[in-house]
C-alpha cells in the first residue's frame, strides 16, 4: 500500500463522564474528511489509547471505518509491547476492514533490533493488513535503527514507518539505504514530528499522520500537497506560518493541548483521562494567543 499526504492522528473525544463520546468522534471525522486530509488514525497516541480499554479500543476502530465508508485511507493504531497482544489487535482491525495498522515499537521492555524484526514479521506472517511501524523513542525508549528498518522493509505487508526520532539525517540515511536496496518505491517514510514534517519530505518523506492536522487542518494538507507537487515555495510559507501554533500544541505532552485546543476550538474533544491533565495556566494562554494568532478561535 502506498502513504502519501496527509493522515490524521485523531483524538478520541470523551463524554463529561469520561466514556467514549461515538457521536462526537464521528462529527470530528466528517469534519476532517471535509478539510481534505488522506487518511484517519483511530486509537493511536493521540487518542489516548494507553488509557482505553480493549473494549474502547475496538469500538474505536470499529466506528472509524463505519463513518468513514471508504472516503479516505483508515489506519488503526494496533501496537503492544506484547507481540500476541499486537497480533491480536491487528487482526481484530483487519476483520474490521481497516486499510493498515500503526504499531508503536514494543515499550518498556527495550527489545534488541533484531527482535524488532521478529516482533513486527510475526505480526505481518499473521495477519493480512498493510503495516505502518512506529518509531517514537521519547515514548517507547526504543529505537529502531536504519539497518533494521531496511530490514522490515524487506518484509512483505510492512509497507511504511512513521518516524519521530526527531532526526532528519536518520531520514536521509534511511531513505539512501533504502535507494540502494532498490526499496524506496515500496517501502514510505511518513513524518511523525509535525515541525518536521518539510524537512523530512524535502529528503525522502512522503507525508505525514499529524497531531496538529486536528486543528490546524487545511493548512497541513495545503503544505503537504504543496510538498507532493514540487512547490516548495509554498510550502515553506505554511510552514512558517504554522510553526508556533504547533510549537504550542506540543509544549506539554500530547495529545493535552491537542485536545484543548479543540475543546476551545468548540470541537468534540472532551476531558483527557488521568494520568494527563489539564494544562497549566502559562501554557494554556500561550495556545490561546497561538489559536487567534492563527484565526482558529
Amino acid at each position: 500500500m502506498n502513504f502519501e499526504g496527509t493522515y490524521v492522528a485523531m483524538v478520541t473525544p470523551f463524554t463529561k463522564d469520561g466514556t467514549f463520546d461515538e457521536e462526537g468522534f464521528r462529527s470530528n471525522i466528517n469534519y476532517l474528511i471535509d478539510r481534505g486530509v488522506n487518511g484517519l488514525v483511530g486509537a493511536g497516541t493521540t487518542g489516548e489509547s494507553a488509557t482505553m480499554t480493549h473494549d474502547e479500543h475496538r469500538k474505536v476502530i470499529e466506528v472509524l471505518v463505519d463513518e468513514v465508508n471508504g472516503r479516505v485511507d483508515t489506519v488503526a493504531g494496533t501496537g503492544s509491547n506484547s507481540t500476541s497482544e499486537a497480533l491480536s489487535l491487528t487482526k481484530f482491525a483487519y476483520d474490521a476492514g481497516v486499510d493498515s495498522a500503526l504499531l508503536i515499537t514494543p515499550y518498556y521492555n527495550k527489545p534488541q533490533q533484531h527482535a524488532l524484526v521478529n516482533h513486527y514479521g510475526t505480526i505481518a506472517e499473521g495477519c493480512d493488513v498493510p503495516i505502518i511501524v512506529y518509531n517514537v523513542p521519547s515514548r517507547t525508549g526504543c529505537n529502531i535503527e536504519v539497518e533494521t528498518a531496511v530490514e522490515l522493509a524487506k518484509i512483505d505487508g510492512i509497507d511504511a514507518i512513521k518516524e519521530a526520532s526527531g532526526s532528519v539525517d536518520k531520514i536521509s540515511d534511511l531513505y539512501r539505504a533504502l535507494t540502494h536496496e532498490g526499496l524506496e518505491d515500496k517501502f514510505n517514510i511518513l513524518s511523525g514530528e509535525d515541525s518536521l514534517t518539510l524537512p523530512i519530505m524535502a529528503v525522502g518523506g512522503t507525508g505525514v499522520i499529524s497531531a496538529s492536522a486536528n486543528i490546524d487542518t487545511k493548512r497541513m494538507v495545503l503544505m503537504v500537497d504543496s510538498i507532493l507537487n514540487d512547490d516548495y515555495t509554498r510550502a515553506l510559507e505554511l510552514h512558517y506560518e504554522m510553526l508556533e501554533l504547533i510549537r504550542v500544541l506540543f509544549v506539554e505532552s500530547n495529545p493535552v493541548p491537542v485536545k484543548t485546543a479543540m475543546n476551545l476550538m468548540g470541537l468534540p474533544s472532551g476531558p483527557l483521562r488521568e494520568p494527563l491533565c489539564e494544562m497549566k495556566d502559562e501554557n494554556l494562554e500561550m495556545l490561546k494567543k497561538a489559536l487567534k494568532d492563527s484565526n482558529l478561535i
